[in-house]
């Protein structure tokens, strides 16, 4: 009898599964059909070249493919990326307008900007993170900083006797300094550049002793000895450079500060059409050539489900946001 029961509901079972199936493959069809209906724009707030641009174009050659319509980027630069956000905001929720934004742009400067035109959780549907990009902490040799706990030492020895550079107040390798400085118990002088080339160049010069910046902006000065490496800020080391030890490794926890690219929709966009843009992207990001054309940004696939995605917009604004006001960082 019991035997009998169990293959009842086994079959049961089966039989629910055969009739959903169908069903659901209908409702992906008819999204797909939707989703081939028209061109697409992707809108990049950045200027063509960078990492934004380079991922924004892998969409568009993918999803020109996979739908058979055109998909055009669109580089709206200016007001800090403000612009080109402003026009996915105001476009239809339909799937056919969709922003790449680096992480900043979402979890910085809501908090960091005073009149901040958007609420990214009512105006945006997160659709995926795209790709990711380790941070690391640099010296100039002629510091004679050797680690993160040679820095550390340093530091509370002599207060404040130390400096960093950043691409600019407010910018996520700023804000990874002053985490830094809190999570390692430290003060040290920030100095703002009008961005990455000015204050890495005077990193290299040995004007500021120490920076934190993108890995691979900085990885031919590490190979050639021009820069120092002290620390990676990631939860592992990173497969790009195995021999630089992360920060967490020398007893500074609760920096692992990324640098990461996303993918939103308008307000708006069906659930479904955003679970099957995300599941497109993240096919896209896991083809080879793909693969190989983000590693020579030095950035890896960084794929998620959408809720997973919105889930962690919302811890890092959070941990920006008590960041910000803790150090009192007001925007340029």
């Amino acid at each position: 009898m019991q035997r009998r029961l169990s293959l009842s509901l086994v079959f049961a079972a089966l039989s629910a599964f055969a009739i959903a199936s169908p069903a659901q493959a209908q409702a992906q069809g008819e999204v797909q059909k939707q989703l081939s209906s028209e061109r697409f724009t992707i809108v990049s707030p950045f200027p063509p070249g960078g990492p934004v641009d380079t991922l924004a174009r892998v969409l568009s050659d993918g999803l020109a493919k996979r739908y058979g319509q055109a998909a055009v980027v669109e580089n709206l630069v200016g007001a800090a990326g403000n612009i080109g956000i402003d026009k996915v905001k105001r476009a239809k929720g339909d799937g056919h307008t969709l922003l790449v934004v680096p992480a900043g742009n979402l979890t910085i400067n809501p908090t960091l900007m005073p009149n901040f035109p958007f609420d990214i959780e009512k105006d945006f549907v997160p659709v995926t993170m795209l790709a990711k990009a380790p941070n690391v902490l640099v010296a100039s040799p002629s510091s004679d900083i050797k680690s993160a706990k040679d820095l550390v030492a340093r530091a509370k020895a002599k207060p404040d006797s130390l400096s960093y550079a950043s691409p600019g107040v407010g910018s996520g390798l700023h804000l990874a300094g002053e985490l830094f400085k809190q999570q390692a118990g430290i003060e040290m002088l920030h100095v703002p550049y009008k961005g990455t080339a000015p204050a890495l160049n005077d990193v290299l010069g040995g004007a500021v002793p120490l920076m934190f910046s993108n890995l691979p902006a900085t990885m031919p000065f590490i190979k050639n000895g021009k820069l120092v490496a002290l620390g990676v800020t990631e939860a592992a080391r990173s497969p790009a450079a195995p021999d630089i030890p992360t920060l967490a490794e020398q007893g500074i926890q609760g920096v692992a500060v990324t640098s990461w690219y996303g993918l939103l929709a308008p307000k708006g966009t069906p659930p479904a059409v955003v679970e099957q843009l995300a599941k497109d992207a993240a096919e896209m990001l896991a083809q080879p050539d793909v693969r190989e054309r983000l590693k020579a940004q030095g950035m890896t696939d960084a794929a998620m489900k959408p809720a997973a995605f919105a889930a962690h917009i919302r811890e890092e604004t959070a941990v920006w946001a008590r960041i910000i006001k803790a150090r009192n960082i007001v925007a340029e």
